[in-house]
């Protein structure tokens, strides 16, 4: 679906702050789907809605919405972009509203508002509050090429419902590889996370798709917030017998990365260490 961009009013939850809404079409829809019962803002059906959580990225999301837009609109298939600004403070919102009224509205851009901190609320919040047939996220540095996405696309149309970006499984390679202590870190956190989400060798890609009404049922029962938030889906997925596939991708390292080792690293250990010590086995 192919909709002209307008600038809506912003609208208020009950626990966040306002949600900027720019798009045609925008309405609130109670959706007994949505976290703590809050109302979900639905926006029109495309064949892809791709998420994108920001956190201060008033700098590199200009170059991510380009490259992102510019790839879409020359896609067989109908797509929009929602940005979620996760509390920045930073101008980030101002980069959106700045896009967003130089579109020619072929893929339109949203923006929504998530005061809650993670990327796990940031990327719950767009996705629940989705109406499109596919739907996922990858992050405001576009680590994995945007292009990747023609191969989510062949393997979702193809019946798959769970499409994830890997930088371990065969074919993958690092364009940039990682600084020495965040490889370390990253093998000791895939060898926990194994525990939990069987046969998957990278859960912390951030380069997921999926089937919609497959993973609003995962999204539901999923409480981590924070950066482990991946496991915690993908663990939920299996649960309900889901298939997950995974694809190689040529990954690079931002040295600007809003991932701080020690602060995120350390919560997300104590996030997946919680799930493999409740009797769900995927709760937080």
């Amino acid at each position: 679906m192919r909709n002209t961009v307008h600038a809506g009013p912003a609208v208020r939850s009950a626990s966040d702050r306002p949600v900027i809404i720019h798009s045609l079409g925008v309405r609130p829809v109670r959706s007994p789907h949505h976290p703590l019962g809050m109302p979900a803002y639905s926006r029109p059906v495309a064949d892809l809605e791709v998420a994108i959580p920001a956190y201060n990225e008033v700098t590199r999301l200009p170059q991510t919405l380009w490259c992102t837009v510019e790839y879409l609109r020359r896609q067989p298939w109908s797509s929009r972009v929602v940005v979620v600004d996760n509390g920045s403070c930073d101008g980030t919102a101002d980069v959106v509203r700045a896009h967003t009224r130089r579109t020619d509205g072929r893929v339109p851009v949203d923006l929504v508002g998530c005061a809650r901190p993670g990327k796990g609320a940031a990327v719950r919040r767009a996705l629940l509050s989705s109406r499109s047939r596919f739907v996922g996220f990858f992050d405001a540095d576009l680590a994995t090429p945007v292009e990747t996405l023609a191969t989510v696309m062949e393997h979702l149309e193809d019946g798959a419902q769970a499409v994830i970006g890997s930088r371990y499984t065969a074919g993958a390679r690092f364009v940039h590889a990682q600084p020495a202590a965040r490889r370390l870190g990253g093998a000791a956190f895939r060898l926990m996370a194994r525990s939990l989400v069987k046969g998957v060798d990278d859960t912390q890609c951030g380069f997921k798709f999926f089937e919609r009404h497959t993973v609003t049922h995962a999204l539901v029962t999923c409480r981590t917030t924070g950066f482990a938030f991946d496991v915690e889906l993908l663990c939920q997925l299996q649960r309900a017998g889901v298939a997950i596939v995974e694809i190689p991708v040529a990954w690079s390292h931002a040295d600007e990365s809003s991932f701080s080792p020690w602060r995120d690293g350390l919560a997300s250990f104590s996030a997946v260490r919680r799930m493999q010590r409740s009797t769900t086995g995927c709760a937080s």
